[in-house]
C-alpha cells in the first residue's frame, strides 16, 4: 500500500483547513475503512468523493474491481492521474474533476468516503436516496445526530432523515490526530445500509418537507410546531392537521416521536391540510 505521508510529499500540497482540506494519514484507519462495507455490498465499483492525496483510493482499488474518485482540486485531481496513471490506463480507476455536489456520478455499487466537512450533509443526502451502502467519514458530532434516537439530544431533522433511507451507525471514532492538518474536532465512521423503512410514505419529498419544518421549532409542542412552521411544511391549513390528529401525539415535541410517527402524521397533514392542487 502507498504511504499516506509519501503521496502528500509527493502531490507538494499540505492540508488547508480554510479550504476544509484535512488529509486522513493514519494508515489503520486507511486499511479498515474499505472493511466496513456490509459483507453483502457488492464492491464491483467503488465511488469516492474526496480522493485528495489518493491515501483512500489506493485502499479501495486493492478492495474493489474498480474505482472512480471525485476531487474538486485542480491540482489534487491532476496528481491524482499522474500517480494512478497505470490504474487509469488498466480501467481500474476514473479520476473526476469537480464538485461532488455537481457532477455526474456513475453508476456506482457502493460508496467509501473522507468527505469533505463543510458539504458532508449535502452530499450525505445525495448519496443516501441512491440505495448503495456507504461508509463515510463525518465530524464525530453530525455522526451521532446521524445516529440519534428519539429522546435523545442527539436526535433530529438529521436523524430521521437519514434513517428514512437506512440503517445508519457509527463504527469507529477518529481521533483529530489522525489526518493533516488535525481538525478542530474528532471523527467518525458511519455505515449506511440501505433498506425500506418500517412505515409507508406517499409523498416523500412532502414527508421530509414536513420534518424540517417542525424540527425548526422543537422546543414547542407538536402541535404549535405545525402551526407555526405552514410555510416551511407547505401547508394551506395547519389548524385542520392539529384538529384531526390524536392530542397527546400533539402535545410532544418533535425529538419525542420516532420516524413512523412522522410518517403518520406527514400523511394526515398531506390529507387534511393541503389543498387539492396542491397535491
Amino acid at each position: 500500500m502507498r504511504d499516506p505521508d509519501g503521496l502528500l510529499s509527493r502531490a507538494g500540497v499540505r492540508g488547508d483547513p480554510d479550504r476544509d482540506q484535512h488529509f486522513l494519514v493514519d494508515d489503520r484507519v486507511l486499511d479498515r475503512l474499505p472493511s466496513y462495507l456490509p459483507e453483502t455490498a457488492d464492491r464491483d465499483h467503488v465511488l469516492e468523493i474526496g480522493a485528495g492525496n489518493g491515501a483512500l483510493t489506493d485502499r479501495l482499488l486493492a478492495a474493489s474491481e474498480r474505482v472512480t474518485a471525485v476531487e474538486r482540486d485542480p491540482a489534487l485531481a491532476a496528481f491524482l492521474r499522474e500517480e494512478f496513471h497505470e490504474e487509469i490506463e488498466d480501467g481500474r480507476l476514473t479520476v473526476v474533476e469537480g464538485d461532488a455536489l455537481d457532477v455526474d456520478l456513475p453508476a456506482f455499487t457502493a460508496s467509501v468516503s473522507n468527505l469533505p466537512y463543510g458539504v458532508s450533509s449535502q452530499i450525505a443526502f445525495r448519496l443516501l436516496p441512491l440505495e448503495r451502502p456507504l461508509v463515510l467519514m463525518f465530524q464525530l458530532e453530525f455522526a451521532e445526530r446521524m445516529v440519534g434516537e428519539a429522546g435523545t439530544s442527539e436526535y433530529g431533522r438529521l436523524s430521521v432523515s437519514a434513517q428514512h433511507y437506512a440503517d445508519v451507525e457509527i463504527v469507529e471514532t477518529v481521533p483529530k490526530e489522525a489526518f493533516s492538518p488535525p481538525p478542530a474536532v474528532d471523527s467518525a465512521v458511519v455505515r449506511c445500509t440501505p433498506r425500506d423503512p418500517d412505515y409507508e410514505v406517499d409523498d416523500e419529498d412532502f414527508f421530509l418537507d414536513f420534518v424540517k419544518a417542525v424540527f425548526t421549532q422543537r422546543r414547542k409542542t407538536m402541535r404549535n410546531a405545525i402551526r407555526n412552521t405552514a410555510h416551511i411544511s407547505g401547508l394551506d391549513d395547519a389548524d385542520a392537521v392539529v384538529e384531526a390528529a390524536d392530542e397527546e401525539r400533539m402535545g410532544k415535541r418533535a425529538g419525542n416521536l420516532p420516524p413512523a410517527a412522522f410518517a403518520e402524521l406527514a400523511a394526515l397533514a398531506a390529507a387534511v391540510g393541503r389543498d387539492a392542487g396542491d397535491e
